[in-house]
């Protein structure tokens, strides 16, 4: 995987792009990075990282894979301040299909972490 593409669409290498942050060598600089890392995240199964940059107050307890489920392309549509609008595309069981989030961030002690957002 280091030397494929990082799956957040960016188009740089995924251990120079959100395989750093993954392996906790950086932090997000940004609400839209910590977003892409997170997307990156579930794409290759790094549920570590989503765990650990979820605002306590607002994560849940556990988080289970979903082995079903292949995320296949990320568009980010807004980023501005502590928010981000992206749409993820997914694939499962040959059927293709998105999920549109509004999401919110904080930055918190020294770094960003994700707080919730809005479906639609």
């Amino acid at each position: 995987m280091l030397a494929e593409d990082c799956p957040c669409g960016t188009g740089l290498r995924y251990d120079t792009c959100c395989g750093r942050l993954h392996r906790g060598a950086s932090k997000a600089a940004s609400p839209e990075e910590l977003m892409r890392s997170r997307y990156a995240a579930y794409a290759v199964g790094a549920l570590d990282h989503v765990f650990r940059t979820w605002h306590p107050r607002t994560r849940p307890a556990t988080l289970e894979p979903d082995p079903g489920l292949e995320w296949t392309g990320l568009e980010v549509v807004d980023a501005s301040g502590d928010e981000v609008e992206f749409v993820a595309h997914w694939r499962r069981d040959g059927r293709a299909g998105r999920l549109r989030e509004r999401s919110r961030f904080e930055h918190r002690r020294g770094r960003w972490v994700y707080v919730d957002g809005d479906v639609s």
